[in-house]
């Protein structure tokens, strides 16, 4: 089982291209996670942030079988889609737990700010549970 990390972000749509090329090279199943954040900013202000998160699952779950269906015949990789609560660190290490991951594949962060704190992939890299990939 590789377990791919997907956020609607450019590195994460490479990181899954990536992943599905892997588990298809491999035999394995692929799991597209998307991890729904708990509380945003926004919600501190009434933002309804369940209905936010949840529509950007449905849109990327769509935007995966959209690809799928253009790859079909071609591209064949068994593939699953599943959605876990938290921040993204922490719902990535519980999905691959979870799962039963024999690999991690990440995109790698796009933001400034995590040079300081730390990215997801970095974060994923230290825990050393599994092998993670990251992909720019």
């Amino acid at each position: 089982m590789i377990v791919a990390g997907v956020d609607g972000s450019e590195s994460s749509l490479r990181a899954a291209s990536y992943a599905s090329g892997l588990a298809r090279r491999q035999n394995a199943l692929l799991a597209l996670v998307y991890v729904q954040p708990l509380m945003t900013a926004g919600a501190a202000f009434g933002v309804p942030v369940a209905d936010t998160t949840g529509e950007i699952a449905e849109g990327l779950v769509a935007e995966i079988r959209q690809a799928t269906e253009r790859v079909r015949g071609i591209w064949a990789v068994r593939w699953e889609f599943h959605t876990f609560r938290g921040d993204p660190y922490n719902g990535l290490v519980t999905a691959a737990d979870e799962l039963k991951a024999d690999a991690v594949v990440v995109g790698a962060s796009e933001s400034a700010g995590h040079r300081i704190v730390g990215s997801v992939a970095v974060r994923l890299v230290k825990a050393g549970r599994w092998p993670v990939t990251v992909v720019p």
